[in-house]
C-alpha cells in the first residue's frame, strides 16, 4: 500500500479524513477481536508441561539403573492404572526412574490422583504428568451418568433412615404448636402480654430448630447441619442489614411495652405531633390528633424522642399573658387577676393563683397569670379560655385599662380630634361562660379503636414508667 503526503496539507486535515475516520473505527474493533482470540486460544488450548509439571519422588536417586528396573516400574503402573476406571486410558514410560504420564483423563481430580500413585512406586525418581483433561462428550456424559446411579443407590438404601427422620421431624413439629399454644408457663414468667408472645413464638422455633437438626443427624447429614447453621447466620445477617428499620422499630416496641412511658388515652405529645395514645402495635405508636386524625409515628421514632405526657399527673398549669397601661401600679392589677381566679371554679387552691410581671413594652406593663387545673375535672383548653375572660372581665370591672397599640399622627394648621374608647360592657351582659368539663369525645372513639382486631402492647398488666 502506498501513501501519499501532502506537503502544504497541515496534519489536522489528514486525521479528519475519511480514511482516518475509518482507521479510528476499525482500530478499537480489531483489537477487541484480537483479545476475544487470545482469550478463547487460551481457554481451549491444553496446559503446557513446565517445571511445575514434573514431581520429583522422596525415593533416593540410586547411582545404577537398567531397562528391567524401568519395565517394572511401568507395568506396576500401567496394571495399578487399569484396576482404575478413569485411569485405565492412562500411558505410561519410564526412563531411568523418570514416569512420563500421558493420555487423557475424566477430570482434574483423577490427573492429580494419577501423578500421586505414580510418586508411590518404588524406584520412582520423577513424575512428568502431561495427562490432559478430557473433553469428549460420552466419557464426560459416562461420568454423570455414573454419579447419579451411585447417587441413585445411596439414596435407596437412605429412604428408611429418611422416613424416621420425617416422622422426627413432624413430631418436633407438633410439639412446637403446643408449646406456642401453651401460656401459663410463660405467665409465671412476665406480666408483660407482648413479652409472653414473643417468648413463645421463640420457644416454638427453637423446638423446631431442634428437630431439623436432629432428622439431619439421623441421615447423616452433618455437614449439612453445619451448611444450615452457617446459612442460617449469613439469612440472618443480611435480613438485619435489609430490614434494618422493621428490625429497629420491633426492638423498640419490645422496650416501649416494658418501660411504657405511655398509657392508651394518654394525652402525649411525640416529635411535634400531639394527641391520645390509641395503641402500641409492633412497629408503630398511634395517636389520635384532636383534630380527629390518626397519627402514626414509628416505634423507633418513638423510644429517641422526647415524650411529653401530659395525663401521667392529674395537675396541670395554665398560664397566659395579658397587657395593662403602665401608668398606673402593675401590682393592682396582679392583684385584680389572681383574685378573678381564685374563686373559679376548677382552679386550685394549692397552689394559688399567681400573676407575675414579665415585661415592660413601650406603652404597657405585660402580666403573666399562672394557675393549676385538675385535668380530672376540668379541660386544660377550656379551664384556660375560661380564666383569660374572667380575668379580662376583671380588669374592666376595676377600671384597669388594657391598652391597643398606640400611633401618633401629627396634623399641621388643622384641629385634631382625638378618639375616646366605646364604653365597656358590663359583666352581667357578657354572656354565659363556656364549660369547663373534660371532652370525652376523643376517649369514646379511642375506646372504639381498641375494641378492635389489631394487637396492642399496652394491654399488659406490667409497671408504668
Amino acid at each position: 500500500m502506498r501513501c501519499v503526503l501532502n506537503q502544504g496539507a497541515p496534519a489536522a486535515r489528514a486525521v479528519g479524513s475519511p480514511r482516518a475516520g475509518a482507521v479510528r473505527v476499525l482500530l478499537p474493533v480489531s483489537m477487541r477481536a484480537l483479545l476475544l482470540c487470545a482469550a478463547a486460544a487460551l481457554l481451549l488450548a491444553p496446559p503446557a508441561c513446565d517445571a511445575q509439571e514434573i514431581e520429583a519422588s522422596d525415593e533416593k536417586i540410586a547411582t545404577r539403573t537398567d531397562a528391567a528396573t524401568d519395565r517394572r516400574i511401568a507395568e506396576r503402573l500401567s496394571a495399578t492404572f487399569e484396576s482404575l476406571e478413569p485411569l485405565a486410558a492412562v500411558k505410561v514410560e519410564v526412563r531411568s526412574g523418570v514416569v512420563r504420564l500421558s493420555g487423557e483423563v475424566p477430570s482434574l481430580p483423577d490427573r492429580a490422583l494419577a501423578g500421586t500413585l505414580a510418586k508411590q512406586v518404588e524406584g520412582v525418581v520423577a513424575v512428568q504428568n502431561d495427562l490432559q483433561e478430557s473433553l469428549a462428550l460420552d466419557s464426560r456424559l459416562g461420568a454423570v451418568v455414573d454419579d447419579l446411579e451411585a447417587r441413585a443407590g445411596r439414596l435407596l438404601l437412605l429412604l428408611p433412615l429418611i422416613a424416621v427422620s420425617i416422622l422426627v421431624l413432624a413430631a418436633f413439629v407438633l410439639a412446637a404448636r403446643l408449646v406456642g399454644r401453651a401460656k401459663r408457663p410463660f405467665s409465671w414468667m412476665t406480666a408483660n402480654v407482648f413479652l409472653r408472645d414473643l417468648l413463645r413464638q421463640v420457644a416454638r422455633a427453637a423446638v423446631v430448630l431442634m428437630g431439623v437438626l436432629l432428622a439431619l443427624e439421623i441421615v447423616g447429614a452433618t455437614t449439612l447441619v453445619g451448611a444450615v447453621l452457617g446459612t442460617a447466620g449469613v439469612v440472618g445477617l443480611a435480613i438485619g442489614f435489609a430490614f434494618r428499620d422493621l428490625v429497629e422499630n420491633y426492638i423498640a416496641s419490645v422496650l416501649l411495652s416494658l418501660r411504657r412511658p405511655f398509657s392508651p388515652s394518654d394525652h402525649v405529645r411525640i416529635e411535634g405531633h400531639e394527641g391520645k395514645v390509641v395503641r402500641l402495635t409492633s412497629r408503630a405508636t398511634l395517636l389520635l390528633g384532636f383534630d380527629g386524625n390518626h397519627i402514626r409515628i414509628p416505634n423507633a421514632t418513638v423510644f429517641k424522642s422526647t415524650i411529653v405526657n401530659f395525663s401521667r399527673k392529674p395537675e396541670r398549669r395554665l398560664d397566659f399573658a395579658v397587657g395593662v397601661a403602665s401608668e398606673p401600679d402593675p401590682a393592682s392589677a396582679q392583684r385584680v387577676a389572681a383574685d378573678a381566679l381564685r374563686g373559679l371554679d376548677g382552679i386550685l387552691t394549692d397552689p394559688e393563683p399567681l400573676a407575675l410581671v414579665e415585661t415592660l413594652g413601650d406603652s404597657n406593663v405585660v402580666i403573666r397569670v399562672l394557675a393549676w387545673i385538675d385535668q380530672t375535672r376540668s379541660d386544660w383548653g377550656r379551664m384556660r379560655s375560661e380564666a383569660i375572660r374572667r380575668v379580662k372581665l376583671a380588669f374592666e370591672e376595676a377600671g384597669l385599662e388594657m391598652p391597643e397599640p398606640i400611633s401618633r399622627v401629627r396634623l399641621e394648621n388643622t384641629g385634631a380630634v382625638a378618639s375616646r374608647p366605646g364604653p365597656a360592657l358590663p359583666a352581667s351582659e357578657a354572656g354565659a361562660p363556656v364549660g369547663t368539663a373534660p371532652e370525652r369525645h376523643l376517649d369514646q372513639e379511642i375506646q372504639a379503636e381498641r375494641a378492635g382486631e389489631e394487637p396492642d402492647l399496652l394491654a399488659s398488666e406490667g409497671e408504668v414508667e
